[in-house]
């Protein structure tokens, strides 16, 4: 691909940046487009994964058929089938009469099923069917229908340990990985983040009717060494936001970190970040959800100490970072200099305290904890809630009926 064809799809699809690695991921969507191979895009939420799918349509043969984007994790389970299979009337209590899934409705186009990691297993075996032999029943039907459907699937999730947890099938995922785009996050496109984030800032003050914003060099380097849990969907909210809140046009560093979380726990997350993921894998799971409540805590305890101890002495109190939080959690010993405690960090964090059963607070607790912390933060919304914690919203209402 020639580097004028490769602007001419950043442009087309509104991306932004120059990463190697994004260019590539590019080069392969186009490449693989004239195919019908399955493809499996991977990467963090909010990332950019609904891109690939729109190119791989567009350099298709099917491009001027339809293309369908289907959420697999915002459709309630006990209709997901009818969504993508269809059915027919009297198939269960509302179906008042007969309906086309998206596999019927795409034929000759392209479907892309984003969060496919949340779909039902039997579901599973549906669409296992359907990508093997291009067969498909509507539910409450005999009748097998035929489809030619060219399915992009994405994901956030570890597959190889859904698969071992037994909650996707082996099968599966090798039929929609027949090809696999892995998009990677913002943290690992540092010289992309300056772009983005003065793209998402013109965007917001011509929207708005407001002067343009700037960076100081100071903010800018801020910027690119911030760690991004939510990658590109967290750049432009930060970027919304100070747009619309900031009276001066000149963003400092200063001004820049009211908008980011607190600096301590991004950096002992990222210490241990590769760790926690299965193989160095970068996706973000359930257990480092849970240490950002534990750090939250840890920061909570260490403050609300200090209070207590100036309001007793009725002395100065100090700064936060030199206070050492002690207690049950992740306690450490006063008298260690700042490379020694690293290394006793590092290794408590990997030795998993929460399991061992010395906590009292269990990992049910701390999910309870981070889920309803998440929820006020977003005044109860769940769907933003979800995009937050890096879960779907299905996962999320399941986990707040099992705390019901």
């Amino acid at each position: 691909m020639t580097t004028q064809e490769l602007q001419n799809i950043k442009q087309r699809f509104g991306i932004i940046g120059s990463s190697p690695m994004l260019d590539r991921n590019i080069e392969i969507a186009a490449q693989v487009a004239v195919t019908d191979l399955s493809v499996l895009i991977t990467g963090e939420s909010g990332v950019g994964k609904e891109h690939f799918p729109q190119i791989i349509h567009a350099c298709s043969p099917r491009k001027h058929a339809k293309y369908f984007a289907v959420n697999c994790g915002a459709i309630p389970e006990g209709t997901i089938d009818s969504e993508l299979f269809g059915h027919v009337k009297g198939a269960y209590t509302d179906a008042r009469a007969e309906r086309k899934g998206y596999f019927e409705e795409a034929d000759g186009g392209t479907l892309f099923l984003d969060e496919v990691g949340e779909l039902p297993l039997s579901t599973q075996a549906r669409l296992l069917r359907v990508l093997e032999t291009g067969e498909f029943i509507r539910m409450g039907s005999s009748e097998v229908q035929k489809t030619s459907v060219r399915v992009v699937a994405a994901t956030n999730l570890d597959m190889k340990r859904a698969i071992a947890e037994g909650r996707f099938r082996e099968d599966l995922y090798f039929r929609l990985n027949a090809v696999e785009i892995h998009v990677p996050p913002l943290r690992e496109r540092k010289d992309d983040i300056p772009l983005l984030f003065r793209k998402f800032t013109s965007d917001f003050t011509n929207k708005y009717a407001m002067p343009r914003v700037q960076l100081t060099d100071e903010a800018t380097e801020l910027l690119k060494a911030y760690y991004w849990y939510g990658n590109v969907r967290q750049l432009k909210n930060v970027a919304e936001q100070i747009c619309v809140l900031e009276k001066s046009r000149e963003i400092s560093a200063e001004t820049l970190r009211k908008y980011l979380p607190a600096n301590e726990q991004e950096q002992q997350l990222t210490l241990f970040g590769s760790a926690q993921n299965m193989g160095g894998d970068p996706y973000v799971n359930e257990r480092e959800l849970l240490y950002k409540v534990l750090f939250d805590m840890k920061r909570d305890i260490a403050d609300l100490k200090q209070q207590m101890a100036a309001a007793t002495a009725g002395t100065p109190m100090p700064a936060a970072s030199t206070i050492v939080p002690t207690g049950n959690i992740m306690p450490y010993p006063e008298h260690r200099d700042s490379h020694q405690e690293a290394e006793v960090q590092e290794a408590e964090i990997v030795r998993d305290p929460i399991l061992t059963g010395n906590e009292p607070l269990t990992m049910g607790d701390a999910e309870e904890v981070m889920i309803r912390k998440a929820l006020e933060r977003h005044n109860g919304n769940r769907k933003e809630a979800a995009a937050e914690l890096g879960i779907s919203e299905r996962t999320l209402y399941r986990k707040l009926k099992s705390l019901e």
